[in-house]
C-alpha cells in the first residue's frame, strides 16, 4: 500500500492572460521499502513536484495523500515536522553547530515519540551512516561534502519518520561520494523499510532506483 499518493495534481502560474502549467494532472504512488527516483531535466517540473510533496507549496488542483489523508488536513507544518525527512543538495546544516547538534535540533522539534536518551540516538544514527564519534563532535563546516550529506541524512532519519525526500542529494559530490550516498538511501528503503523519493537529473542515479518516474513537460511519461 502506498504511504504517499499524488492524485491528479495541477500546478500552474498566470503569464499575462495565459495559464502556464508546470505540472498537469499528475498522479503517482510511493511505497515503503522502495527507492523511488523522479528523473527530469531542468525545467521539467521536478523541483515543483518535490515542493508539493514536502508541503512547501500547494497544488492548484488535485490531492496529495499521506497514509490516505490529505496533507491539507494534516497541516503543512505538522506534516513536515512529524512525517517527512528532507535531504537537500546544499545540505542546509547549521554551520556553527557540530554534527550531533545538527541532528539533535531536528529531534527537538518533532512531536514523534523518541527514545529518552536523544544524544545516544543521534550518535548511533551518525555512526550507522559512517560518521565516527570524533567527527560527530566537529562543527559541520570542518567536514567534507560527503560527510555533511551523511549528517543531513542522519538528521532526516532522527525524527523517526517513514518518508525521506531528497532533492539532488549528490549534486555537490564527486562520483565516489555519489555512489556512497545513493547506497545509503537504497539501504534505508530496503533494510529499514523507509519510503525514499529522490529528485534527480542523473540517469545513473535513477538507474539504481526500484521505481523511476520520468517527468517531462509536467507529466509522468513512459520512456
Amino acid at each position: 500500500m502506498a504511504i504517499l499518493e499524488v492524485k491528479n495534481v495541477d500546478y500552474s502560474y498566470q503569464d499575462g492572460d495565459q495559464k502556464r502549467y508546470i505540472l498537469n494532472n499528475i498522479s503517482g504512488e510511493f511505497e515503503k521499502g522502495k527507492f523511488h527516483a523522479i528523473l527530469g531535466d531542468s525545467g521539467s517540473g521536478k523541483t515543483t513536484f518535490l515542493s508539493l510533496i514536502s508541503a512547501l507549496d500547494k497544488p492548484g488542483a488535485g490531492q496529495i495523500l499521506f497514509e490516505g489523508k490529505d496533507i491539507k488536513e494534516i497541516g503543512a507544518e505538522s506534516y513536515r515536522r512529524n512525517h517527512i525527512g528532507m535531504v537537500f543538495q546544499a545540505y542546509n546544516l547549521i554551520p556553527f553547530m557540530t554534527a550531533v547538534e545538527n541532528v539533535r535540533v531536528a529531534m527537538s522539534i518533532t512531536e514523534n515519540e523518541l527514545p529518552a536518551d536523544a544524544d545516544a540516538v543521534a550518535y548511533n544514527l551518525l555512526d550507522h551512516i559512517g560518521i565516527t564519534r570524533d567527527k560527530a563532535d566537529r562543527t559541520v563546516n570542518k567536514l567534507s561534502g560527503g560527510e555533511q550529506q551523511r549528517v543531513a541524512i542522519a538528521r532526516a532519519l532522527s525524527t523517526n519518520v517513514d518518508l525521506i525526500l531528497a532533492d539532488e542529494p549528490t549534486g555537490n559530490l564527486n562520483e565516489e561520494m555519489e555512489g556512497e550516498i545513493v547506497n545509503i538511501l537504497k539501504n534505508l528503503a530496503h533494510e529499514h523499510d523507509k519510503c525514499v523519493v529522490v529528485v534527480t537529473h542523473s540517469k545513473d542515479i535513477a538507474s539504481k532506483a526500484d521505481v523511476i518516474f520520468h517527468l517531462k513537460k509536467g507529466q509522468f511519461e513512459d520512456e
